[in-house]
């Protein structure tokens, strides 16, 4: 019998997605029973079984985009001649995709920046603060679940460094420096994000854009970056702008 929570706790313990389809309803005969349970990798591996054939093959490509779009599938299947069955039972399960937290990765932990990861905690979010002026995290409080990270004002390869890109990666760019800012959304351009924001006004988003385009030879500017950011709240105090960022971070996650 596979011992289902040390082997979920493996692969939480190496950040590697899964899904976890997990039979929730049989009526008939059924090669399966309510609770049978099997682990698919990305790469369709699999750790035990909810009874072979093509039944399980359906559920394996479903599993595979469940961890793709990183939501739940709820399917139901009668196993007649499609499957090459002729008991007649129905099957339902469910899939649950793990180990694809979103991951916020924030830039500038000025008043809105640390307004933002506040509000995040007890999120889905994993929220990194990051900053490069020297001590600065000396002189603010923020919640030990949130990662502070100092990188090097020097040496812009440690602000690529501190990011995992991919299809969980959101990033907000808040810094002090408006040239800063310019750098890592030139950097973040050239890397794969799920969101990419920056802070400012039209007129800031228009700068950046003809700079892209010109000094960057990024022909799409600033059309895959949220600029302003934030949802139309009409607050404009440091807190009342993180709320409007955070509702707009948790409706691109939830796909609202």
């Amino acid at each position: 019998m596979q011992n289902w929570i040390e082997l979920l706790s493996e692969f939480k313990d190496k950040q590697e997605p899964i899904a976890l389809v997990t039979i929730t309803k049989c009526l008939g005969s059924t090669p399966c029973v309510v609770s049978s349970r099997m682990i698919v990798t990305v790469d369709k591996t699999i750790y035990g079984t909810i009874g072979g054939g093509k039944l399980e093959y359906k559920a394996i490509d479903e599993a595979v985009i469940a961890i793709k779009e990183n939501r739940i599938i709820e399917s139901s299947y009668t196993l007649g001649p499609e499957f090459e069955q002729c008991c007649g039972g129905k099957v339902e399960f469910m899939i649950e995709p793990m180990n694809q937290s979103p991951e916020l990765f924030l830039f500038g932990a000025g008043h809105i920046g640390v307004e933002i990861s506040k509000l995040l905690i007890d999120t889905p979010f994993k929220v990194r603060l990051i900053d490069s002026r020297e001590n600065w995290f000396s002189s603010i409080s923020i919640d030990k679940c949130i990662q502070q990270v100092c990188v090097n004002e020097n040496d812009f390869k440690t602000f690529r460094d501190v990011v995992k890109w991919g299809d969980n990666c959101y990033v907000l760019v808040l810094t002090h420096n408006h040239a800063i800012d310019f750098e890592i959304i030139t950097m973040a351009l050239k890397h794969e994000t799920k969101f990419l924001g920056l802070i400012g006004s039209k007129t800031k988003k228009v700068r950046f854009n003809n700079m892209l385009i010109k000094e960057m030879n990024i022909k799409e500017g600033m059309t895959n970056v949220v600029c302003p950011i934030g949802l139309k709240t009409g607050g404009d105090t440091p807190k009342e702008i993180a709320i409007s960022v955070v509702a707009q971070l948790l409706q691109v996650h939830y796909k609202k």
